[in-house]
């Protein structure tokens, strides 16, 4: 693999952990106390459960659609976003959080395999390259983040 294309699958690991000029996910989900994770605030869409399941449900459908050649969109908006505004279950978060760190996992292997060609479409795709669907996950995934943190904020839960 030539050194600019491990450089790139480098930096493109990174952007999908997130950090450096922002929070990441880890330090978003983690340490949420549990009683503040349903709480809905005036004036702000979703509670902490309804982003932190958004962010996993979407990264998990862009991992799906990477890697499974039977894969099918789900139905927008309802596929991505929870049923409920509050864990169904004590241990939900946990789960979630975890889920979305293993697709998170699966992608960087993706990335780092120096087999793969990250510039070639996606043969059930439309023209996506894994490129592309990474940058897209790591933007979504930050965009959210960054809505979970001042929702943190807003509810005296996150420290600086």
């Amino acid at each position: 693999m030539p050194i600019e294309d491990s450089a790139l699958r480098d930096q493109l690991v990174e952007v999908l952990h997130g950090g450096s000029a922002h929070a990441t996910a880890s330090a978003a989900f983690s340490d949420f106390p549990p009683e503040l994770r349903g709480k809905k605030i005036d004036g702000v869409p979703h509670t902490a459960w309804e982003q932190l399941e958004h962010i996993r449900l979407a990264l998990h459908d862009l991992l799906e659609f990477c890697t499974n050649s039977n894969y099918l969109e789900p139905k927008w908006p309802d596929d991505y976003w929870p049923g409920s505004e509050a864990p169904p279950e004590p241990d939900s978060w946990d789960k979630s959080a975890a889920a979305f760190a293993a697709d998170l996992e699966a992608f960087e292997a993706l990335v780092k395999d120096p087999a793969g060609n990250i510039y070639a479409e996606i043969p059930w795709g439309k023209g996506q390259t894994l490129f592309r669907e990474v940058l897209l996950a790591a933007d979504h995934t930050s965009y959210h983040v960054g809505q979970l943190v001042m929702l943190r904020k807003m509810l005296g839960a996150w420290k600086e």
